[in-house]
């Protein structure tokens, strides 16, 4: 299956909410890595998978508690 790399606005703005955050990203399927850049004021998440959707990541950042938007 081809890698897709997809991108979220988030409110994971920490270490610490990286931390609450990952074992949920850990849940999905298809997700080969992802990242926060909490540099940036948007807090971009860019996630590659290979066959997760944008759907799903947004539904497991949103049970770890934080907000995402898709980019």
């Amino acid at each position: 299956m081809e890698n897709n790399v997809l991108t979220f606005k988030t409110s994971i703005n920490c270490g610490s909410c990286i931390k609450a955050v990952t074992p949920f990203l850990s849940e999905v399927g298809g997700i080969n890595h992802w990242e926060v850049d909490t540099t940036n004021p948007a807090k971009i998440l860019t996630v590659e998978t290979s066959g997760a959707t944008a759907e799903e990541v947004l539904e497991a950042v949103q049970k770890a508690g934080f907000t995402a938007t898709a980019l």
